[in-house]
């Protein structure tokens, strides 16, 4: 093993981690805890200098009920279970208007993958955003849901791209990665894409003009070493398109998730789990300018670490997150620029509202 003082001396001197050394670091314990972080916040300013980035968001929901009940989830409904909604015209406008009024830049929909939904929903549900909403960009659409728009409508995965960017599609969410290792996806998200079908539909839709972020869940089931995979497969993917406009850290939050309860998935990551994390990203995925911290799920206190230690973007306000609250995590709905001000100068940081792109 690379001594770990070595190998970020290396790094900083432009060696490219291979996966068995991300691996290595994201085990690391004791001060070299430090060491990575200091290096990797190093590496930050190299890329992105001093600026804390966020954009005005909101969540809008759609439905909870999902073809996938993902083990990870606490969300997600069958049609006939007790609080199992899905929302209709008026209540996505609703919402909708509702974002306006804020002055929101981004609509990101927030939504369990309903079995009946169509292509043709899909379209539907942006025109009436965008009725109500004009000109705001929609942030929507994992590769899940591309690949269940193309079964239902016995089309292939690129035309349903074509079709959603065509109605009104501005970035495409880079969910339903979890972890992309097939044995840890058995067990975690079952009836989700597997891994070879994710990364084929994020790479036609980055290669259709349609840009779209990259996620990496972690701290239920799987191993450094399956977290290690997953970020060489984004950087691949990275070196190959380009297409990825940043990384979203998305801590396994456990309280009310089946994998929790039935035994099969640990307590969430620890904080030196987070902090790792985020480093290793800034560190291991050099082709990618911006790590995001998920203020929601570490709590604004971790986030002013994790700001120290890689991270240079707040994702956004969001108002409302019933995906992270379902799941047994307080506070994650809304995060008030004021905060954001107060924490980020703090760090001897600039606070900067950005667009979606």
């Amino acid at each position: 093993m690379t001594e770990i003082r070595v190998l970020l001396s290396d790094v900083m001197e432009g060696h490219r981690l291979t996966e068995q050394e991300a691996e290595q670091l994201l085990k690391a314990t004791g001060r070299d805890v430090w060491r990575i972080t200091s290096a990797a916040d190093e590496m930050r300013e190299h890329r992105v200098g001093d600026t804390v980035t966020y954009v005005r968001n909101q969540n809008l929901h759609v439905t909870n009920i999902c073809k996938n009940l993902c083990g990870f989830c606490g969300f997600g409904r069958k049609a006939t279970d007790e609080g199992a909604y899905c929302h209709d015209k008026a209540a996505i406008q609703e919402q909708a208007r509702l974002a306006k009024e804020r002055g929101v830049t981004e609509i990101c929909f927030l939504s369990g993958v309903h079995p009946g939904f169509t292509l043709d929903t899909y379209c539907e549900m942006m025109d009436w955003v965008h009725e109500a909403f004009p000109g705001v960009h929609i942030h929507a659409f994992s590769p899940d849901e591309v690949a269940h728009a193309a079964k239902r409508g016995k089309i292939p995965t690129p035309e349903v791209i074509e079709r959603l960017k065509a109605g009104g599609l501005g970035t495409i969410q880079g969910t339903a990665a979890e972890i992309l290792v097939d044995s840890v996806r058995e067990v975690i998200c079952p009836r989700k894409v597997p891994t070879a079908d994710w990364v084929r539909i994020i790479k036609e839709a980055h290669r259709a003009g349609m840009r779209s972020t990259a996620t990496i869940m972690y701290g239920s089931y799987e191993t450094p070493r399956d977290q290690a995979e997953h970020l060489r497969l984004l950087r691949e993917v990275q070196d190959e398109t380009h297409g990825f406009t940043e990384l979203v850290t998305l801590p396994f939050v456990h309280t009310n998730t089946p994998l929790w309860q039935q035994g099969c998935a640990r307590a969430g990551p620890t904080g030196r789990e987070d902090l790792l994390m985020i480093a290793v990203c800034r560190l291991f995925l050099d082709n990618f300018t911006n790590v995001q911290v998920a203020w929601g799920k570490v709590g604004l206190k971790m986030t002013q670490i994790a700001l120290l230690s890689g991270a240079n973007d707040l994702a956004g306000t969001m108002f409302t997150d019933d995906v992270t609250g379902d799941a047994g995590a307080s506070g994650s709905d809304y995060l008030d620029p004021k905060d954001m001000e107060r924490i980020v100068p703090d760090l001897g940081r600039k606070l900067v509202q950005r667009q979606t792109l």
